[in-house]
């Protein structure tokens, strides 16, 4: 698996995680175990309000787990890495 930067770890937000959930049609149990995290883990990830707060190698497992199942995460001022299909979040106006 790819090594994630800190930095890119530390800037995933709660809404992202259940947005790459819901494209891959899989519950926080199911993310969990992909992770090898624990459902609690997944759970108060989810509730954060903003940016997940956490130990970053939790964070990073968790991204691990999402790009070896084809999500790609995309931080603020990004480009996509990846080709394929996606959905990005616009500033509000």
């Amino acid at each position: 698996m790819r090594q994630v930067p800190t930095e890119a770890a530390t800037m995933i937000t709660a809404a992202q995680l259940r947005a790459a959930r819901a494209l891959l049609g899989i519950d926080q149990r199911s993310l969990a175990a992909m992770a090898g995290v624990s459902l609690p883990t997944i759970q108060r990830m989810e509730a954060s309000d903003g940016t997940v707060r956490g130990v970053v190698d939790t964070l990073v497992k968790v991204i691990d787990a999402l790009d070896a199942s084809g999500v790609e995460l995309i931080g603020p001022g990004q480009p996509s890495q990846a080709q394929g299909r996606g959905v990005r979040l616009k500033e509000p106006a």
